[in-house]
């Protein structure tokens, strides 16, 4: 007699099968993302206040926040979250179009979208720490 009762498995187990298929590590890394990005809203929206409120609070947030490892750290976390999310999010909507919905294009289209968020990820840390 087959069960067909759930089975509840160890989070080794469940990592060793999921990180085995780009559209699961995709999937995983976007909702990651989507929450470091809400975390860090509060950040973004005291460094966007002090850049806009004058021309010394944008200096002093350029010299004091901003040109610090811990600044710069969180700013560049916050971006490469978004262009990461931004990337994934855009990968899932073409996909709801019904464009590379088989199991071998939504790899490849996994595959190629996690590429690309990792170059532009690059290219926001040469940009944003460099």
């Amino acid at each position: 007699m087959k069960s067909n009762r759930p089975v509840n498995l160890s989070l080794a187990t469940v990592l060793a099968v999921n990180l085995k298929s780009p559209v699961a590590i995709s999937s995983i890394l976007h909702r990651i993302s989507g929450v470091l990005v809400f975390l860090l809203i509060p950040v973004l929206l005291y460094v966007l206040q002090q850049s806009l409120d004058s021309r010394e609070a944008f200096d002093i947030l350029k010299q004091d926040f901003l040109g610090t490892f811990l600044g710069g750290g969180l700013l560049f976390i916050a971006f490469a979250g978004l262009v990461f999310h931004f990337i994934i999010g855009t990968k899932h909507l073409v996909q709801d179009f019904g464009i590379g919905e088989s199991l071998n294009g939504g790899r490849l289209f996994a595959t190629v979208a996690l590429a690309l968020a990792a170059v532009a990820i690059l290219c926001a840390f040469v940009w944003v720490v460099m």
